[in-house]
């Protein structure tokens, strides 16, 4: 049962096998599979058995032929083609803005200080520090993912103290600066850090253990840690493609008589609003494809490790590269569907963010109060998405279902069979995406600290309350963005874990007997998800 390709002949009966033929519809329809009918509760498991390879023959399986697609097709093509006309749409507004930047250098500059005559709109001063941002928050997310390979344990708890520290510390600065806006929204980050650290300290060493296992697994098999690097590097890429972007079309679209651009018409500011709103769109939705693509990548994995690793045949043959294949195949619409929900729902909180700064900072508190319970309910709709999400993205990626169909399926699964109470004691996500949000400060920190050393011509003279919100906005943003990429084959390893486990826990028990000890030890609830029944 350790595998997912069909036998020859008839597989072996025993007290977790199911009969042959068609997918039952409901467990009464196991009668006379012994407990099968209990264990299950209606979801079909995958093929029990898998004939080991000759004697002295070479294990020539691939990932392919273990985890068998039954009818093959290319799921949520529509998805698929909207996110090739969004790159293609992005590439051309990047053309077209870059375009018109570059026949206006004399007034944009070409360095930090010599914006020259632009007071009108964003810079080459911009630009340069998007890439300062971008530089700092990959080495930083880069360097959290060397340390958590590392020191696991003890980063779990320096994760958490780091956060709320860096959190409360941006804050104070951002009082000391009159930048009250800024400073109660990282005020009220911080605390709600530290209500959630003092809740989760009790859980912390199952999520210890969980992290433990992943990284273990990654030291061992597939190639964990160059997906991680491989993604991270085209994140920033990306993260440089997309800065330069944004900067071009305030320059070429921001409609003042000082801009150069605009002479010939087609300047206005709906235009501007417009573009800016359809790049950041963009942005949210190329880097959630980015991030899950690696995500499913790294699924194929732990998936392989977890069914196949203790079985006769053993590991298949290059996991990684046939789980990518299939990503970027026959799975490339549902990737695009999943990530298309959360970005739609991205740009809405990105726009109350900012909304919630402006109405701050011009003292209009109501509606500064409004937006901030907006971003609140956004907020939470979001990591409800994501939560829902990455669990459904590692069944697509072992069985290569639709989007939608994976995601009842899994949902289902998982509430039915008692999982989501551990998902929601494990900790590793929220505790890997406290990381990012430190990061993420950390980046607005940087762009703050720049407008306030450079003074760029756009931002003096009263136009402060105007850009500063923005590049905070996006800085942070990006920072964020960086460190959930990079971060998130780890996560992806807890989330196909929770999933394989939740599918089938007999392999757990059989095969990994070691593993379930040490997880009955840590947390003893987790026999009673784990029984079977």
């Amino acid at each position: 049962m350790a595998s997912h390709n069909p036998p020859a002949g008839p597989p072996p009966m025993n007290a977790y096998s199911v009969p042959p033929g068609p997918a039952p519809n409901n467990p009464h329809d196991f009668a006379g599979a012994g407990e099968a009918a209990d264990y299950y509760q209606g979801y079909v498991p995958p093929p029990p058995y898998m004939a080991p390879p000759a004697a002295g023959a070479k294990n020539e399986y691939t990932f392919e032929e273990k985890f068998v697609v039954n009818k093959p097709k290319y799921n949520d093509v529509w998805a698929g083609f909207l996110l090739i006309l969004d790159i293609l749409g992005f590439a051309a507004v990047s053309a077209l803005s870059v375009r018109g930047y570059t026949s206006t250098r004399s007034t944009q500059g070409s360095g930090i200080y010599d914006d020259k005559s632009n007071d009108f709109g964003l810079s080459t001063n911009t630009i340069i520090l998007f890439i300062f941002v971008l530089g700092m928050s990959f080495i930083l997310a880069w360097g959290y993912f060397l340390a958590v390979r590392a020191f696991t344990k003890q980063f779990i708890y320096a994760t958490a103290i780091v956060n709320i520290l860096v959190g409360l510390g941006t804050a104070v600065y951002y009082f000391t600066r009159h930048y009250y806006s800024a400073a109660i929204v990282f005020f009220i980050f911080a605390l709600f850090y530290i209500f959630c650290f003092l809740t989760w300290r009790s859980r912390i060493p199952f999520a210890v253990f969980m992290l433990q296992t992943v990284m273990d697994v990654a030291r061992r098999f597939g190639h964990v840690f160059v997906v991680s690097f491989i993604g991270g590097i085209i994140a920033l890429s990306f993260g440089a493609w997309f800065a330069v972007t944004f900067v071009a079309v305030y320059a070429r679209y921001t409609p003042s008589v000082d801009n150069p651009a605009c002479r010939d018409g087609g300047c206005s500011r709906a235009r501007v609003i417009g573009l800016l709103v359809f790049v950041t769109f963009s942005g949210y939705w190329i880097t959630e494809f980015i991030k899950n693509a690696m995500h499913m990548t790294v699924s194929g994995v732990y998936g392989s490790w977890y069914f196949c690793s203790r079985s006769p045949a053993g590991m298949p043959k290059r996991p990684t590269l046939g789980a990518f294949k299939r990503t970027m195949t026959y799975s490339f619409g549902s990737v695009s569907l999943g990530s298309l929900i959360v970005s739609l729902i991205q740009i809405l909180k990105q726009a109350a963010s900012i909304a919630q700064q402006e109405n701050a900072n011009e003292g209009n508190i109501v509606a500064c109060v409004l937006f901030c319970i907006l971003s609140c309910i956004l907020s939470f709709v979001t990591w409800a998405v994501q939560y829902f999400n990455h669990y459904a993205y590692s069944l697509i990626a072992l069985y290569g279902k639709a989007y939608i169909p994976a995601a009842k399926e899994t949902w289902h699964m998982v509430k039915d069979r008692g999982f989501d109470a551990l998902i929601n004691d494990a900790l590793v996500d929220p505790i890997l995406t406290m990381g990012s949000v430190t990061i993420g400060y950390l980046s607005a920190l940087l762009a703050y600290l720049y407008l306030q050393f450079t003074n760029p011509m756009y931002n003096r003279d009263g136009k402060f309350c105007v850009f500063t919100p923005v590049v905070l906005a996006f800085a942070f943003l990006v920072g964020l963005q960086m460190g959930n990429v990079i971060l998130n084959p780890l996560k992806s390893g807890v989330s196909t874990l929770f999933v394989a486990m939740a599918w089938d826990p007999m392999v757990l028990k059989r095969d990994h007997g070691e593993l379930y000890a040490r997880m009955i030890q840590v947390y003893p609830r987790a026999q009673y998800a784990l029984s079977g029944v």
